[in-house]
């Protein structure tokens, strides 16, 4: 028995979701989470997100300069992010399975951000309602 943990973006949560379900996934849990990964030091990706966002900037309300200290503000590795945390329990055999069924759907070209998935062991499972427990208590 294994523990799937999924960090995705908040606009992925419905394409992740329809793809639990269609991967077969019998039940799953999801809770917003703050979060961020490394800053990445790729100029080809922070260039035209830095002018992206710049671009979006109200210069009519603040002043160019103060824009910029917010844009990089927000680009650095200090920011914390909303993402998705998926928990999923499932069958070794599954993983496989699930595991690419969540990165198919999460998977952008953006270059970063599309998150994490983590697969951990997991010990026991108890099925609060009947006692059940181990496999019969995941599916």
């Amino acid at each position: 028995m294994k523990e799937i943990m999924a960090i995705v973006r908040m606009k992925k949560t419905g394409a992740t979701k329809r793809a639990l379900i269609e991967a077969g996934v019998a039940g799953f849990t999801a809770v917003k989470a703050m979060g961020r990964g490394k800053l990445l030091p790729h100029e080809e990706i922070n260039v035209p997100c830095k002018e992206k966002l710049m671009g979006m900037a109200a210069t009519d309300v603040i002043e160019r300069e103060e824009s910029e200290e917010q844009v990089v503000a927000f680009l650095d590795d200090k920011t914390m992010f909303p993402r998705r945390l998926f928990t999923i329990l499932a069958y070794d055999e599954d993983v496989p399975r699930i595991v690419d069924a969540i990165i198919k759907a999460n998977r952008t070209e953006r270059g970063a951000g599309d998150g994490k998935i983590f697969v951990t062991p997991v010990a026991d499972a108890v099925r609060v309602r009947t006692g059940e427990s181990g496999d019969a208590a995941i599916w």
